[in-house]
């Protein structure tokens, strides 16, 4: 029997979601994903020490921000030796509510990228789903760069990047979990809210059927899995962004794998939602767990990208 990794690989893109691009070849992914937690994590081994240094002393003098780009480019160059497909790497987060900022760093990312020889093709650029992430993303597909929203909790922002063309979606299932499950405290059952019952799985699935069921071509990839049961809830989905100890699970395990998920699927239930700011804000502000999530993942990324700026100006 195939190993469960390969078995998901015949209903679903599988993406690996890590900076340490050491770890990627034994898990053959077709895409990598990447975030300001993840190259912290990364650049603090031994083994980046010198990958960092280079990049900062290679440009002595530059911006600080220019040097985290290029930090972040030089780690997506060596995944992409290794995948074959695309890299998503993320604008600071700690510009997640300016459009133009948010914008102007993503065209820079492209541009390092393309200076390095890597084809705009294959990078996904990565902003967080807030109103002005959003705007940013719009601008940037009309001119053929195209973007990974991430930190996305709510149908309200996947409606919202549907309706400004956004290239793909990465909805948050474990920590949508962990919400939950928090907010239950002691009454919380686990085993009546695993696999399909699990509300992040739940949140997915909808937004999957939402777009099929309106016609929308942006690609849903499911994100920050807790278990492997949740992943398995989602085969069929059109990406899933695994890190590597849930990706060496799936690896070990040789249990028969579903499709869970069904393209021609379609969520009669759900209208359309509304476009615009205001009715985004309202239906944002009314879904406690997603304006929690999305302020707390925000703060958590900043305060990464804090600590990574430490260590370039340590390395300088």
């Amino acid at each position: 029997m195939p190993s469960q990794l390969e078995q998901l690989k015949q209903y679903t893109t599988v993406v690996a979601d890590t900076g340490d691009f050491k770890q990627l070849a034994q898990f053959t992914p077709q895409d990598a994903t990447t975030n300001p937690s993840l190259i912290l994590k990364a650049v603090q081994k031994p083994e980046y020490a010198p990958l960092l240094a280079e990049t900062v002393q290679g440009h002595a003098g530059a911006a600080q921000d220019e040097i985290v780009d290029r930090l972040l480019v030089r780690f997506g160059q060596e995944i992409l030796k290794i995948i074959p497909g695309r890299v998503s790497t993320e604008v600071d987060a700690r510009l997640s509510f300016d459009t133009a900022a948010t914008e102007a760093r993503a065209r820079r990312i492209i541009e390092l990228y393309k200076a390095a020889g890597i084809p705009g093709d294959r990078v996904l650029i990565k902003i967080a789903a807030t109103w002005e992430g959003i705007q940013a993303a719009a601008r940037l597909e009309r001119v053929g760069i195209h973007c990974n929203l991430t930190l996305l909790f709510s149908l309200a922002q996947a409606a919202a990047c549907g309706e400004a063309g956004v290239k793909l979606i990465s909805p948050f299932v474990g920590r949508i979990y962990d919400w939950y499950k928090k907010s239950a405290g002691s009454s919380w059952d686990e085993a009546a809210n695993a696999g399909p019952a699990d509300p992040g799985v739940q949140s997915v699935r909808r937004i999957y059927g939402y777009f099929r069921q309106h016609g929308i071509a942006t690609e849903v990839m499911g994100a920050s899995f807790r278990n492997i049961g949740q992943i398995l809830a989602l085969a069929g989905c059109d990406l899933l962004t695994i890190s590597p100890d849930l990706l060496a699970q799936l690896q070990a395990a040789d249990a028969p794998v579903f499709r869970a998920l069904d393209p021609a699927a379609r969520d009669a239930s759900i209208e359309r939602l509304p476009p615009g700011e205001a009715a985004f804000r309202y239906a944002l502000n009314a879904d406690a767990m997603a304006t929690e999530k999305l302020a707390e993942g925000i703060r958590l990324f900043a305060a990464d990208a804090d600590k990574l700026d430490g260590l370039i100006r340590a390395a300088a």
